[in-house]
């Protein structure tokens, strides 16, 4: 019997408790798995839930607990996957009926070495049909509500890891991020949510969307939450967050496409929090970078190119059991050629050169996490031009992280839907992260 609601901690917070002794491994595991088979939305978050794994691996977590030997501070605490993430024995489909029953033979790289530090794995979640849309609308599998709206998608494409931590049906969550995939779920959920830099985390075992930009990251509910997921995910130990201050700090405000067509929601929530930085002792500036002009025309040339290369003969062998927008969108990377592709590659790599140039002074990068807010679910099925503006205008502002080459945190800024992303350079997640708890502080107030 739980004396207190897991719902209402952070996952570091219920580690604590577990290396404290308040806590149980196997009651807490036992908690989410009970919470999600009555909970209204729980299919349209989970593609499956994993109770004899869970409990299996909350029992050894309970013996380790009491042993005093726990492998991390995360060690017994339930986290949700996205339906990308290979899983042993168990049927991993990507949000798509193209791969329908794929049951891969062992874990991807990032569960195996989460199992190894101790998290519990108690379910698969819901996506973006191959994680090709921000927006989280999948009419082939599920569609997971907005915790702010319930008419309207959660963002994509890690939809259903976004409402398994918003409902409180799961400790946290692991997605992945090629254009926003993480961010954007996160910020539309009041969530933390982590892209980590191209190349950092392992990709082993992960259903591929655009492996140049795909990346793994964690959604949750705090800074250091995202800290000792990141470290999980590594199989490392997490940095230390504490002693940290925004006195002094240099950020950047990204005065360029990034405000362009913003809705007045998220713009007064930027603004609001920038006012908060500023107030905590942080010195803003903002600054242009115009070579974002140039590089945001790129994107259609090396996301859809390298995304329909990959996928273009399991799609071809039946492209009429996918979602016609989303079947569009990778076709559409058969316009281009190599020539396109490759030019673009080295044009890009010159840009993000001389972003790093320009920004290497700041702490960290300051932009709204989305100019939208979540779009209503049934109009984006029935209104094609609607989809297409909202999934662009979604993923807008998220891509500039991913075209530049960054690590990002998405932070919840108090205003509903609306998230503020700080930028770091590549790399540096540990310093990022430290700035961001920093921030999430301010923000708090």
């Amino acid at each position: 019997m739980l004396m207190t609601d897991p719902t209402k901690m952070t996952a570091t917070e219920q580690g604590r408790a577990i290396g404290q002794g308040v806590l149980d491994p196997v009651d807490l595991t036992q908690f989410y798995l009970d919470r999600a088979g009555d909970h209204p939305i729980a299919h349209r978050a989970y593609t499956m839930l994993t109770p004899e794994r869970a409990l299996s691996e909350a029992k050894a977590a309970q013996k380790r607990a009491k042993s005093g030997f726990r492998r991390s501070p995360l060690d017994g605490v339930p986290i949700s996957w996205k339906d990308l993430f290979d899983t042993a024995g168990l049927a991993t489909e990507a949000g798509s009926a193209l791969l329908r029953n794929r049951i891969p033979a062992h874990d991807c790289e990032v569960l195996s070495n989460a199992t190894q530090m101790g998290l519990v794995c108690i379910g698969k979640t819901h996506m973006s049909e191959l994680a090709f849309s921000g927006l989280g609308l999948n009419p082939i599998m599920q569609s997971p509500p907005c915790i702010n709206d319930p008419d309207a998608v959660s963002g994509g494409s890690s939809s259903g890891a976004a409402a398994s931590v918003a409902f409180g049906l799961a400790s946290a969550g692991i997605g992945s991020d090629t254009g926003g995939s993480v961010r954007i779920p996160s910020a539309w959920n009041d969530l933390v949510g982590l892209k980590t830099t191209a190349g950092r985390v392992s990709l082993k075992g992960v259903v591929p969307l655009c492996e140049s930009f795909d990346t793994v990251g964690p959604l949750c509910r705090s800074v250091e939450d995202a800290a000792q997921l990141l470290a999980a995910l590594e199989g490392m130990r997490a940095m230390d967050l504490t002693g940290v201050s925004l006195a002094g700090l240099r950020f950047a405000v990204l005065d360029t496409i990034a405000f362009e067509d913003i809705r007045d929601q998220p713009a007064a929530a930027f603004e609001d929090a920038v006012q908060k930085l500023t107030k905590a002792g942080a010195h803003v500036t903002r600054i242009r970078f115009d070579d974002l002009n140039e590089a945001m025309p790129l994107s259609p040339i090396l996301f859809t190119s390298e995304a329909y290369g990959t996928w273009q003969d399991v799609i071809e062998a039946a492209p009429d059991v996918m979602f016609p927008e989303i079947l569009a969108r990778f076709r559409s990377g058969d316009q281009f050629s190599a020539a396109d592709y490759v030019s673009a590659w080295r044009r890009l790599h010159e840009i993000r050169a001389n972003y790093v140039d320009q920004v290497k002074a700041y702490d960290a990068v300051l932009v709204p996490t989305a100019p939208i807010l979540p779009p209503n679910a049934a109009r984006l099925m029935d209104d094609h031009d609607y989809y297409v503006t909202e999934n662009l205008l979604a993923l807008r502002n998220t891509r500039i992280g991913n075209l530049m080459g960054t690590c990002s945190v998405t932070l919840p800024t108090g205003y509903p839907s609306c998230g503020l992303s700080l930028l770091g350079l590549p790399f540096k997640e540990e310093q990022l992260l430290r700035v961001s708890a920093a921030v999430e502080a301010a923000l708090a107030t």
